[in-house]
């Protein structure tokens, strides 16, 4: 499962905004908050909170991320998935399913979850993988979904969010760190002001 408070990236983060916003010790507003940067320390914070405050957030994500995927039903998502899962984990369990699902939000407060699954089937106990992504990362860069499904699968071997776990996200996707971080600035951006690709984001 990759939970909406992970562990903050060991590396400089925020190195691509322009030095105004990256000004030392700018104040972190009252009213803003950022779930989605707990754990990160309060110079950071502060960072993104006066990128939010000059109302730069989406040039800086567009500027990076100009489009969105378009990786938007459940094949196409498993096809995807299991594309990256036979380059980097072939030897690992075969994924039964892999979606979008809109209650892992709600019910896991997390961004992605992978079930492993055992059901009785005759005399045997079958086990199967499954795979869900948060239905936010429909319409988004690809190179997030592609930080949460490398999340995910790296659950395939290692269990726990570990030394080891983080080591195989970096083998698999090497900006993993990056990635992870702008993730949060794209999902505090759909929550403080909508989706940032407005005219891809389905009407339903």
């Amino acid at each position: 499962m990759i939970c909406l408070l992970t562990r903050p990236p060991h590396l400089a983060i925020l190195s691509h905004l322009p030095t105004a916003v990256r000004k030392k010790g700018a104040p972190l507003p009252m009213h803003t908050k950022l779930k989605y940067f707990a754990g990160y320390s309060s110079q950071l914070t502060g960072q993104v909170a006066q990128l939010i405050a000059e109302g730069r957030l989406a040039e800086i994500l567009l500027k990076k991320y100009p489009a969105p995927h378009t990786i938007r039903t459940d094949k196409a998502l498993y096809d995807f998935t299991v594309a990256r899962k036979n380059e980097f984990l072939r030897n690992t369990p075969p994924l039964s399913k892999v979606s979008y699902d809109g209650k892992i939000e709600a019910l896991h407060h997390a961004l992605g979850v992978h079930y492993f699954v055992s059901r009785v089937q005759g005399a045997k106990l079958k086990a199967k993988h499954e795979i869900k992504i948060a239905p936010a990362f429909k319409v988004a860069p690809c190179e997030f979904l592609q930080m949460i499904v490398v999340h995910e699968l790296a659950h395939l071997k290692e269990k726990e969010h570990n030394k080891a776990f983080y080591q195989l996200c970096e083998h698999m996707e090497p900006a993993y760190g990056q990635l992870e971080f702008d993730t949060r600035l794209f999902l505090t951006h759909l929550e403080l002001f909508g989706p940032l690709y407005p005219a891809a984001t389905p009407s339903s």
